[in-house]
């Protein structure tokens, strides 16, 4: 295959929202452990989420300035250096200024991941000058629209991903669906309904797909309980 395996991991209400009042409930506190738990045995070469769920988990300082009055960069793929593992940012208009090349996190599933930002050309230089002084690596997937399929092509041509934890949000989910990217899917259902509106879905219509979105069918591989009348389903692209 000439893009990694992509896994959907991701934390669902009964009624498969991945946001909401659900996930702050100290009383399901141990299905998010259970989360990482899997996250981290799963032993992938990186996770990719989309820039709201980046930021949200991963919070940074303010930018001072982003000023630049150096030479036009070259719109090229930028390899800061190779890691064992990646946590790739979905960030096409350049909106995440880290604040170094890689996550600082408690979790050691997440902590010390080097950095990729998937990005557009339309980024500025400013930009792009700020994430190599900050030793991030970059891709670009087209001009002014991702190409989901080129980024994963090159996410294993260049950084050597085999298998790849894919952690959302929902419009990033759906953008992968549509497109056919995902191989498996691991849910951890937490037993709650989440009735409110503005509760995003595990696949909402994605900002990158380019075909017309179809149903696709998954064989279920495993059904496991989890305590506090939890599940852990496991389902593979038929």
């Amino acid at each position: 295959m000439e893009r990694p395996y992509i896994i959907c991991h991701m934390v669902t209400s009964l009624d498969g929202k991945v946001t909401g009042d659900f996930l702050d409930k100290d009383e399901y506190s141990n299905f998010i452990e259970d989360y990482f738990r899997i996250h981290r045995e799963y032993g992938a070469d990186g996770f990719l989420c989309g820039r709201v769920t980046m930021e949200v988990g991963f919070p940074q300082p303010p930018v001072i300035s982003k000023d630049y009055d150096g030479p036009s960069i070259e719109r090229k793929d930028y390899i800061a250096h190779k890691a064992e593992f990646y946590a790739v940012a979905v960030d096409p208009k350049g909106k995440l200024w880290w604040s170094g090349g890689a996550i600082s996190d408690p979790d050691e599933g997440y902590n010390g991941a080097h950095i990729i930002e998937v990005l557009t050309e339309s980024v500025s230089d400013a930009f792009l000058a700020h994430l190599r002084e900050k030793g991030v690596s970059y891709i670009f997937g087209g001009e002014t629209e991702l190409d989901l399929t080129i980024v994963l092509k090159k996410l294993k041509s260049l950084f050597g991903i085999e298998k790849l934890l894919l952690e959302g949000g929902g419009i990033v989910n759906g953008s992968f669906f549509e497109e056919d990217l995902i191989d498996e899917i691991s849910l951890v259902v937490i037993p709650a309904a989440e009735c409110n509106e503005s509760a995003i879905p595990l696949f909402k219509t994605g900002k990158y797909a380019t075909k017309d979105v179809s149903v696709k069918s998954f064989n279920l591989k495993q059904v496991k309980i989890l305590r506090d009348n939890g599940l852990w389903l496991i389902y593979t692209k038929k």
